[in-house]
C-alpha cells in the first residue's frame, strides 16, 4: 500500500511535519517542502492540507499558504516569542504563553506585545514553572463557540491591555461589547497544557466536552467559554 492510501494516516503525516517545522524554525512549511519531505505528490500533500484545515488543525489562505497551526503563526498578529535560538510569531496571548509549555527547547521564552489601547510595550519571561509576574491583563474578545467564524479576528482580538481600564477604553472606542478579561496568572494557566501533544504522533484534537473540562480546571466558567 502506498504511503498516501490511507487519506486519513496521510494528513496526519503531514500535520505532524507542518508541527515540527513551524517547533524548529519558526516557519511555516509550504505544499511542495512537505511533498518533498514525505516523497509525495504535491497534489496529495494539497488535498491533505484542505483536509487539516477543515478539521481545523491549520489555518490557510485562499493559495493554501499556512497562516496559523495553533499555537503558531506565520504572520504577525501582535505577539513575537522569542526562545533560545528560535523566533515564532505567536497566534495570540493564549498561544503566546502556551509555546514554551510545547517546544522541548524552548522552555522559557520571552514574549513581547504592545497594548491595543495605548500602545505601551509589555514584555515577559514565559516558562513552565510558574506564571510570569505583572499587573496587565488579557481581554479575549470572541466567545468560544465563535472562535472559528473567523479564526485570524479571533486571534487578533486575544490581546493583553495594560490594566482592565486600557481594555474599557478601547472597547468604547471601537464600539465593542466586553469579552472575558483575565489576569495574566490564569492566562498562563490556560495555555500550560492546552496544546498537549501536537507534536507527538497520531493527535487527536479536544471534543468540546474535554474542551469545557479543561477550562472549568483553570478556574474558566460561564458561557463565554461554552460552559453553562
Amino acid at each position: 500500500m502506498s504511503p498516501t492510501d490511507n487519506k486519513s494516516e496521510f494528513a496526519e503525516r503531514v500535520r505532524h511535519t507542518i508541527y515540527t517545522r513551524f517547533a524548529a524554525s519558526g516557519d511555516a512549511a509550504s505544499v511542495d517542502e512537505v511533498a518533498i519531505a514525505l516523497g509525495a505528490e504535491p497534489s496529495v500533500v494539497a488535498a491533505a492540507f484542505d483536509r487539516l484545515a477543515t478539521e481545523r488543525h491549520v489555518v490557510l489562505d485562499a493559495e493554501r499558504r499556512i497562516l496559523m497551526a495553533h499555537p503558531f503563526a506565520s504572520i504577525p498578529l501582535g505577539f513575537s516569542v522569542m526562545g533560545p535560538d528560535t523566533l515564532w510569531w505567536g497566534g495570540c496571548a493564549w498561544d503566546s504563553f502556551a509555546i514554551p509549555h510545547l517546544v522541548p527547547d524552548a522552555p522559557e521564552v520571552l514574549v513581547a506585545t504592545t497594548c491595543p489601547n495605548c500602545g505601551t510595550a509589555h514584555a515577559w519571561t514565559v516558562g513552565r514553572e510558574a506564571p510570569p509576574a505583572g499587573t496587565q491583563v488579557a481581554h479575549f474578545l470572541v466567545p468560544t463557540a465563535h472562535i472559528w467564524d473567523d479564526v485570524v479576528h479571533t486571534c487578533s482580538h486575544q490581546s493583553i491591555y495594560c490594566s482592565t481600564a486600557c481594555v474599557e477604553e478601547w472597547l468604547a472606542r471601537e464600539g465593542l461589547e466586553a469579552g472575558y478579561t483575565m489576569s495574566l496568572e490564569t492566562l498562563w494557566r490556560l495555555a500550560a497544557h492546552w496544546y498537549e501533544g501536537r507534536l507527538d504522533t497520531p493527535y487527536t484534537r479536544r471534543d468540546p466536552q474535554t474542551a469545557a473540562a479543561y477550562f472549568r480546571s483553570v478556574g474558566l466558567d460561564g458561557p463565554f467559554w461554552g460552559l453553562a
